[in-house]
């Protein structure tokens, strides 16, 4: 800031397609600089260029942006870091046409007694040509730079202005950026000798670089400034696989301002945990939703082996064979996206990126897979675990009772059974479906949703957990517990089933004790299929009540202030939830009902629940593909509704003896 004026000659410094002006400083304008466009200094030159454009001031075109504190002076007179600059101005070929020089003009250095001056002003202006400067990152070398990084390295006099292109988004692959200082013109200092990085050096090369400056570019989420950019991570919010972005979306544009007199080396990578964590981020409603469709698609292959008399599968044995190639994943995978896509023609959204879209609908679909297995897994073995451990102790306690005589623990059980005796207790025990039916309506009603479906879910668990105790009860006893029984494939394969195909081998017991074994193989496998097919209950319910969590701990929050009865449309969908757990618990309530067209497998005329849970794993998955995974909740209170209507339909026919619309054969022997 010394109050001079500096002439650049437009005609000699735009040559060699240099058309383009820019200039950054850290001065304010209008009050610290001023621009000028001026024409040719002689007279012929000044009759033909109109009064309006003899002289044009172009300081209102600066743009402000955003720029970190400027560090001081410790002493007047003294050199400090270089200060970021905080205005940036940039002329194209248009606006200079017809003017022969640009002038800066800086106003004299402020004197305030009592404090430290300012840092030393900065400003600095170029030439140059937009190719020079481009640089563009295509998705292969994007991909190739989470494992190495890729380096980009700028000699000194180089552009002020570096235009890096990102054919994948930074909404989608989160860009590490690490810019080092190599040099700063500095030929004849015996620094310069030094290994690049030394820390005397590099604090020389601050007292003449500016600060790097970063403006990012998307078109959903705006412009992005990131000041003092040496290392960081470049981000922005928006995603173009989502429904309504637009088509050139999947791009990213980030200009960087760099001093020219500097050399640097620009470090471009990406960091695969980032991407993941942005993708979570970005799509967990969706895979929500997805998880739903996941979970509805795995029951709607239980009821559909119901219907065709197979063996009923296991949750994980649905969904893999869900994942089948092309069919059923081509149906239950990309047929709702073509629908989705169908419907959203017709609206007045715009069309995202084609292959974006499908790309990042099916990897989530494929991650809502995972979470739904790894959720099945880990329910398995804790279910597998307890009964284990209840049905082991439980032969060891009646080994032991019939060993010894333990009157002593009868009379005292005895003593406690006379509360059996009331008629409540004894209408309680009768009618469990009735009971946790009335606990969970009333949790539902008056207190909070979550609540009665916690209940809902508990019930579910006991129901699952007695069902495995009885299939594992027989294998227990037709193996006797010796040193070396684990280590018997057969046992294994009693407890732990692998597969549907071998599920038949697995469940059959060599019960060399058991007069009637066909009795004791129809009984195993009608209780590992009830384990199965509630086990999928338990899930989908499980993961309803999940997306209830926040709603129930805001309502926790609360409860000390006011107390207020939840929404009608939240206790009814809840409501409907209560009747799918209660009228669908058993795969038997299913009826044939409706014409099912043949996509695959053997061909059967009818259907019932297996095209209901169909169509409202369809709903659940254009529900995640709109970000509504809440939407669920219409399809679960739709199928519950249809599953009491299912089970109306059921009774009659069955006082009327008429079976036809049940499957054929109740067990298989």
């Amino acid at each position: 800031m010394d109050g001079r004026r500096r002439w650049m000659d437009i005609k000699r410094q735009a040559s060699d397609g240099r058309d383009h002006f820019v200039l950054v400083t850290n001065l304010v304008p209008c009050f610290g600089v001023r621009i000028h466009l001026w024409p040719e200094k002689s007279r012929l030159a000044l009759r033909d260029v109109p009064a309006v454009k003899r002289v044009m001031e172009v300081t209102s075109k600066m743009v402000h942006i955003p720029a970190g504190p400027a560090p001081r002076q410790i002493e007047p007179g003294s050199q400090t870091e270089q200060a970021p600059p905080s205005a940036v101005l940039r002329l194209g070929p248009d606006e200079l046409r017809g003017f022969r020089f640009l002038t800066i003009s800086v106003a004299p250095r402020p004197t305030v007694s009592g404090r430290p001056p300012p840092a030393a002003s900065m400003a600095v202006g170029q030439f140059f040509s937009p190719r020079e400067g481009k640089v563009k990152f295509s998705p292969q070398s994007l991909l190739l730079s989470s494992y190495k990084q890729q380096d980009v390295t700028l000699q000194e006099n180089h552009p002020l202005v570096m235009n890096f292109s990102f054919s994948i988004s930074m909404g989608i692959f989160p860009v590490a950026l690490n810019l080092k200082t190599l040099g700063c013109g500095i030929k004849d200092s015996l620094l310069a000798t030094e290994k690049t990085g030394d820390e005397e050096h590099s604090s020389l090369c601050k007292l003449r670089c500016f600060p790097p400056v970063a403006l990012v570019w998307d078109t959903e989420s705006g412009l992005y400034v990131i000041p003092n950019l040496y290392s960081d991570t470049v981000t922005v919010d928006s995603s173009p696989a989502l429904w309504g972005s637009r088509q050139d979306s999947g791009k990213t544009t980030l200009l960087l301002l760099v001093d020219p007199h500097c050399s640097y080396k620009i470090s471009v990578s990406v960091s695969l945990t980032g991407a993941a964590s942005r993708f979570l981020l970005l799509h967990g409603s969706q895979i929500i939703g997805f998880s739903m469709a996941v979970l509805f698609f795995s029951l709607m292959q239980q009821a559909r082996a119901w219907e065709l008399d197979l063996p009923l599968p296991s949750v994980l044995s649905a969904i893999e064979s869900n994942l089948r190639l092309p069919l059923p994943f081509g149906f239950l995978a990309v047929g709702p996206l073509a629908v989705y896509m169908l419907l959203a023609l017709l609206g007045t959204e715009p069309c995202p990126p084609f292959a974006s879209f499908v790309i990042v609908s099916i990897v989530s679909y494929t991650f809502a897979n995972g979470a739904v297995v790894v959720l099945t897994l880990s329910t398995q073995l804790i279910f597998y675990l307890t009964a284990c451990i209840q049905v082991f102790f439980k032969q060891r306690w009646q080994a032991w009772e019939g060993r010894f005589h333990m009157s002593f623990i009868h009379q005292f059980i005895d003593r406690f059974s006379v509360f059996s005796s009331f008629q409540v207790v004894r209408m309680l025990r009768g009618r469990p479906t009735l009971t946790v039916a009335v606990i969970v309506t009333v949790l539902i009603a008056f207190l909070h949703p979550a609540l009665g479906l916690i209940v809902l879910i508990l019930s579910h668990a006991w129901c699952c957990h007695t069902a495995l105790c009885s299939f594992l009860a027989p294998s227990f006893r037709s193996h006797p517990h010796r040193k070396g029984d684990w280590q018997n494939s057969k046992f294994k394969a009693d407890i732990f089933p692998q597969a549907d195909s071998s599920m038949t081998a697995g469940v059959k017991l060599e019960d060399s004790h058991s007069p009637t074994p066909d009795s004791a193989i129809s009984f195993g496998e009608t209780q590992l299929e009830a384990f199965n097919y509630q086990q999928g209950i338990f899930l989908l319910h499980l993961a309803a009540t999940a997306m209830l969590i926040p709603s129930f701990v805001a309502w926790g929050q609360r409860l000390g202030m006011d107390h207020s009865i939840p929404w009608f449309l939240d206790s009814a969908l809840s409501l409907g939830i209560v009747l799918h757990g209660l009228c669908a618990c058993k795969v038997n309530c299913n009826v044939l009902l409706f014409p099912f067209p043949r996509f695959w497998g053997p061909p059967v005329e009818e259907a019932g629940l297996s095209l209901v849970y169909c169509l409202a794993g369809f709903y659940c998955y254009l529900s995640g593909l709109a970000l509504a995974p809440y939407r669920a909740f219409y399809a679960l209170a739709a199928v519950g509704l249809l599953s009491l209507c299912f089970r109306v339909i059921k009774r009659r026919y069955r006082e009327r003896g008429d079976f036809n619309l049940n499957r054929r054969h109740s067990h298989r022997h």
